[in-house]
């Protein structure tokens, strides 16, 4: 949202179309102030959560606006079971604006007002920590499993450690969510009409596989896969600098940032980010910076040599694959979930994903195609070329078996298919685009970048 000279712009085009600034403009007066926010309509229990300043609001979200105490005050009372049981009667339509919170009998009693102000205190900073704890907050800083207080000798000690700490946080929640239903069960003589229990399919942190996975089976499991795709993700940060083992938060976060950049952040940083931005995914050893080899590294980097086996079996295991296949097949698609559908991490890939390769967009410049062009996809080819020489010779070797020289002619087949598809995606989409040395702009946004770059990177429905 552009807000620049107190929304100048905005003010412009809804004068322009509508003749009037306050038609579609509402409720400027709030803009950037603390408040609560719920959905307008919802078939399942009023949420209500709390905003710090900074943000605007639309229609889409009703916002309540007030002092610190009644603000805290109002949080607790609407995500009690008593304004639940209260809103069922007066709007069996499940519309939840202004008209309808305001026929609620909301209390200001000093007796709620004392006994909520520090019970919302420890429900906000939990859900916080909870939030928090992944990398699409802006307050991310660390991976939990990597965080002194977590990390054990092992990944799976770690995971363990982990899921101990999660479980507590989820008691905990439970406990006080309890509590905030009683304290209002108790104020409004309800106690013969509600109870105070909360089920653990309601206490909504991430963290809680009853919530998260509510329906499903292996709850469990499906947590750890979870957790483990978590550290390969922040791993992938860490190979392009966008964090750093030895500093929180991001390090390379603005537009065509190189690795000298991280270096003046990171002096000597435990694990050395990628140098040219271009991170191979493919389905072999071909290249010393692949993500798999560079994957190995941070694992031993953060785990040791020691227990280097054991752990990459621990995330094999909770993946049900072996790494490189999950980096080839399924990295780029959870990826583009988890920022849904606006991923930082671009993936360069051939018609039939012969070749891939990953970028981090935030360091994109505008020699980055023709790095992936001559440093990668060219030198990937000539040693596919070579490794054709070499089924060619086997083929025909009097010393090589059967089945070996078989194999071999298999092997040529299926090599020379992947050189004409290469061939003709260089010639066709790469080239051209190296050429053209095309530039962004990250203010635009995902959605408008990266259709600039067409069949030269893979196609994402609903973006390009």
């Amino acid at each position: 949202m552009n807000w620049e000279s107190d929304g100048k712009e905005i003010k412009s085009l809804a004068v322009e179309k509508y003749n009037s600034v306050t038609r579609t403009v509402t409720g400027m007066g709030y803009y950037f102030r603390e408040g609560i926010t719920w959905g307008a309509i919802s078939s399942a229990d009023l949420s209500v959560r709390y905003f710090p300043s900074g943000y605007c609001f639309t229609n889409a979200g009703m916002c309540g606006f007030g002092d610190e105490a009644n603000l805290r005050l109002s949080a607790c009372f609407m995500n009690s079971k008593v304004v639940w049981s209260l809103l069922k009667i007066l709007t069996p339509t499940l519309n939840f604006g202004p008209n309808q919170i305001s026929l609620l009998p909301a209390s200001k009693a000093d007796s709620l007002l004392k006994k909520t102000s520090a019970l919302f205190c420890d429900l906000l900073s939990l859900s916080k920590s909870d939030w928090d704890a992944f990398e699409t907050s802006w307050d991310f800083t660390t991976l939990p499993l990597l965080h002194p207080d977590t990390r054990q000798p092992t990944l799976a000690a770690s995971y363990a450690s982990l899921r101990a700490r999660w479980q507590q946080m989820t008691d905990e929640m439970q406990r006080l969510e309890e509590e905030n239903n009683r304290i209002f069960i108790d104020a409004y003589g309800l106690q013969d009409e509600l109870d105070a229990d909360v089920p653990l399919t309601k206490i909504t942190l991430t963290c809680n596989p009853a919530y998260r996975y509510r329906g499903n089976d292996d709850l469990e499991g499906k947590l750890c896969a979870d957790t483990m795709r978590e550290f390969l993700s922040y791993a992938v940060g860490c190979m392009f600098g966008r964090y750093s083992l030895d500093a929180p938060g991001l390090i390379l976060a603005n537009q065509g940032e190189t690795l000298a950049d991280y270096l003046a952040r990171v002096p000597n940083p435990t694990f050395t980010p990628d140098e040219d931005n271009v991170i191979p995914i493919l389905n072999g050893d071909w290249f010393p910076d692949d993500i798999t080899e560079r994957f190995r590294l941070f694992l031993r980097t953060t785990f040791g040599e020691a227990h280097f086996r054991e752990n990459l079996r621990s995330i094999e295991e909770a993946l049900g694959k072996d790494i490189r296949k999950y980096f080839t097949k399924d990295f780029y698609a959870d990826h583009v979930k988890r920022y849904k559908k606006r991923p930082i991490y671009w993936m360069f890939a051939s018609p039939k994903g012969s070749f891939q390769a990953l970028i981090y967009m935030h360091r994109y410049r505008e020699d980055t195609v023709s790095v992936v062009l001559n440093d990668y996809l060219r030198a990937f080819t000539l040693k596919l070329e070579g490794h054709r020489r070499a089924q060619e010779a086997l083929s025909i070797s009097p010393e090589a078996s059967q089945s070996q020289r078989t194999k071999a002619i298999k092997e040529i087949e299926k090599v020379s298919k992947q050189i004409t598809e290469l061939e003709a995606w260089e010639r066709d989409v790469l080239f051209p685009l190296a050429s053209r040395k095309q530039a962004i702009d990250l203010d635009d946004g995902v959605k408008v970048n990266y259709p600039k770059f067409g069949a030269a990177l893979k196609k994402i429905v609903g973006v390009s």
